[in-house]
């Protein structure tokens, strides 16, 4: 068995035990997956917590981390390469929604997400990509047109055309496809990045993933605009000047998620080039989105890219983890005001912002807006998952995801404030006829003092 990822951090994991359970097959990856002890701690989960969305509503055990383990095992432990492909198995992995719940809530730490991507990529391998995955896994390249916005909007306005993309690709016809913006996140003109070294410490990097940079300009604009306010440099990253792809920088997530690894590669080595210079003087690298963020930070760790991919991780951080610790280096000097005519926040997490324990961050922000009474809603997976939601034979399992609690907390408070930072979270929520949820980068930007001293109305 090739491995197609970088698995050599589990080298040592299980040596010496005689009760780890290594198969016998997969090398350092089958190590990765022997993990797990079995104690079915993933099957317990109530409701509190994020693992397990698929096991929670199908009360399948083989749906459950350690239940995928268990078939992984037994695919890993037999002679014939096409175990791999069991049908139990490929469909127990389908309907894993790589929330990384698992990798901050089992005790031993299973990485079902990246397990997953070498499963895809191993499939992809051996049988080829359906044309589906190729899609969802190129969607960065295709947004650059401005054609997919028009053929987008004519599918959603026609029930025929989105029945036709049903039998087609396999796209629910019940779900509303996300439209990109009329105008994308427009790059300003970047300034010298040699600074005055007295102005060293108050430079940062925004990078605004595809995500916001097509679907959510706001956001991004929000953010630039906020740590301009608290008086830093900001460096909008872009793609290195020698790159003969000058479209904007993606952090390969999609094609990660969907097992075409080479192209995740690819698209790291240009996200590396265009950040290598800010990477070098140790200029903090600012992301929105949560689940690129954690791309920066663990799956390249996985593509076999050299030392560059961990300093950069170490330079990589989400919007609220920054502001933290610059407010406990004291170096954060502005002070949110009231939010006029705002009182009430409904704080939805994406899964990896929870699985980094980034949202003790937003909590501690949010308290320091005066008046706001927030809640964090406690739920797993939103069921979006990406593109997960809106497969048709997904379509039913995410809105059960969503049900399960995050659907009945917006009901219940109709008239708060909605808050979320994943993209794809904040279509699901959309999606199930609820007001679209502000970033909070948006949030923070109506508390920003003025003049006047009266907060901004947006």
């Amino acid at each position: 068995m090739k491995l197609l990822l970088d698995w050599s951090s589990y080298r040592n994991a299980g040596m010496g035990d005689a009760y780890a359970d290594i198969p016998k097959h997969g090398a350092d990856f089958a190590k990765a997956i022997a993990v797990c002890i079995g104690s079915k701690q993933c099957q317990q989960q109530a409701d509190k917590g994020v693992m397990c969305p698929s096991f929670r509503v199908s009360g399948n055990p083989d749906l459950s981390p350690g239940g995928r383990v268990k078939l992984l095992k037994a695919a890993l432990n037999a002679d014939d390469a096409e175990a791999l492909f069991d049908p139990a198995l490929v469909a127990a992995m389908d309907l894993c929604v790589a929330c990384k719940g698992c990798r901050r809530e089992c005790e031993n730490e299973v990485d079902m997400a990246a397990i997953k991507a070498e499963f895809l990529a191993q499939q992809a391998a051996r049988r080829g990509l359906p044309l589906r995955r190729q899609l969802w896994g190129h969607l960065p390249k295709l947004l650059k047109w401005p054609v997919l916005r028009r053929l987008i909007a004519w599918r959603n306005r026609s029930p025929l055309l989105a029945k036709l993309a049903q039998s087609v690709l396999g796209i629910s016809a019940k779900a509303e496809l996300p439209l990109p913006a009329e105008r994308p996140f427009q790059v300003p003109r970047q300034s010298s990045l040699v600074l005055h070294p007295d102005l060293s410490d108050r430079q940062v990097v925004l990078l605004v993933d595809t995500f916001n940079y097509y679907f959510n300009p706001a956001s991004a604009e929000a953010a630039k605009n906020l740590l301009t306010a608290a008086g830093y440099h900001v460096h909008v990253a872009a793609p290195s000047p020698t790159d003969k792809d000058q479209r904007p920088l993606c952090c390969g997530r999609t094609y990660f998620s969907n097992g075409m690894l080479d192209q995740a590669r690819a698209e790291a080595r240009r996200m590396l080039a265009a950040l290598s210079e800010h990477i070098d003087v140790g200029r903090a690298i600012v992301g929105l989105e949560p689940s690129c963020i954690l791309s920066l930070r663990d799956e390249y760790l996985k593509l076999d890219l050299g030392e560059s991919a961990g300093k950069l991780a170490e330079k990589v951080v989400l919007l609220e983890e920054f502001i933290v610790r610059e407010q406990s280096a004291k170096r954060w000097n502005l002070v949110f005001q009231a939010i006029p005519s705002q009182s009430r926040v409904l704080l939805h997490g994406h899964c990896h912002q929870k699985a980094v324990g980034s949202i003790k961050s937003v909590r501690k922000i949010l308290k320091q807006i005066p008046g706001l009474s927030f809640e964090l809603i406690e739920s797993s997976c939103c069921g979006m998952a990406g593109n997960f939601g809106v497969e048709a034979e997904h379509y039913d399992d995410a809105q059960a995801m969503a049900e399960l609690a995050l659907f009945p907390a917006l009901r219940a408070e109709p008239d708060a404030l909605l808050v979320g930072s994943g993209f794809s979270c904040r279509e699901q929520i959309v999606g199930g006829g609820f007001a679209k949820p502000l970033h909070l980068a948006e949030l923070l930007c109506l508390a920003l003092p003025q003049p006047d001293g009266e907060a901004s109305t947006g």
